[in-house]
């Protein structure tokens, strides 16, 4: 086991202002910039395994609006997949630089304890870390469980699966794919408001030819979306197209993502179509969404609203 998985209970990373830490490098948690950043600080638990990720959400996210009232789901989600990489990282000591492929991503919301107060709110992520595969002294792979609290209560909870892999053998996997790429897609639009937006610079989807179908559209000039050069499309696009296209299907009431889940099958390209498809499912609420291209599936995901009568809950129990 490697020396950097050891706990202890004395070693605590902040970003608070005003605290002698100089606060968390960016890159840590594959941010450019510091508004993109939700999490401010870790720090170890008792038990193996186990952090403790302090975080804070602003009132209002150009990209990440408040949704009917409350912190968009969206907004939860990503805080907990910074928080993930950050263990990754600063925890387990896996380099900056190494590519994460993740395979699932599950989470869960308790809506009613989202709503958005006059300023920002302060949470923590408690992360658990198991199903460590490990290669010679550093993990390439683990499953990544979340707890996320605000003032005492859990209003969250998420699960991933990720595996870690170095640049060179990332070369190798991408071939002369592996090369960062700027990419405009000329479709135009849907309008925001069924997408649920605000701003056209948002929406990541477009009609496509046939009633029931959407193209997603890639802007690597987007500062939230692309915060570096990729060489593919990245999976925040995909969970936030995936969630336009049920907000499609729901206009003009708002939807509210409580609950959602996205497995990753490939990669999705800069320059082929990737076509997105919808349906409603026979529980209340619920929206498949899949993403194909060339023919091959791309992304899979399944959103259910809050006002379905409970959402399937996600925790370091249940199986990815």
């Amino acid at each position: 086991m490697s020396s950097a998985a050891s706990c202890t209970t004395n070693e605590r990373h902040t970003d608070h202002p005003g605290e002698e830490h100089p606060g968390l490098p960016l890159p840590l948690v594959h941010r450019a910039r510091r508004e993109d950043a939700f999490v401010t600080g870790w720090q170890r638990a008792g038990a193996e395994g186990s952090f403790v990720v302090s975080g804070r959400w602003p009132a209002h996210h150009p990209f990440f609006p408040p949704v009917d009232g409350t912190y968009d789901p969206l907004l939860v989600a990503e805080t907990m997949r910074q928080a993930g990489i950050l263990i990754v990282h600063a925890g387990y000591a896996v380099p900056v630089g190494y590519q994460f492929l993740l395979s699932t991503f599950r989470y869960s919301c308790a809506t009613e304890l989202l709503r958005v107060d006059a300023g920002p709110a302060d949470i923590d992520v408690l992360v658990q870390c198991s199903d460590i595969e490990w290669r010679k002294l550093r993990p390439q792979s683990m499953r990544i469980a979340m707890t996320v609290r605000r003032g005492g209560n859990v209003v969250a909870r998420g699960l991933f699966v990720a595996k870690f892999i170095s640049p060179s053998i990332y070369v190798r996997l991408r071939g002369e794919r592996a090369v960062p790429r700027t990419w405009v897609s000329d479709a135009v639009p849907v309008p925001p408001a069924p997408a649920g937006r605000t701003r056209a610079e948002d929406v990541v989807i477009a009609p496509a030819a046939e009633p029931g179908q959407w193209l997603l559209r890639v802007d690597t000039t987007h500062p939230t979306l692309f915060q570096g050069r990729k060489d593919h499309v990245p999976g925040m696009l995909l969970f936030e197209a995936a969630r336009q296209t049920a907000q499609v299907l729901h206009a003009p009431s708002p939807f509210v993502p409580a609950c959602g889940e996205i497995a990753f099958h490939r990669y999705a390209e800069f320059d082929s179509p990737c076509l997105i498809q919808a349906e409603r499912l026979p529980s209340q609420g619920a929206v498949r969404v899949v993403g194909k291209q060339d023919g091959a599936p791309v992304f899979s995901s399944v959103f259910t609203e809050r006002t379905a009568a409970a959402c399937v809950p996600v925790g370091a129990g249940q199986p990815a």
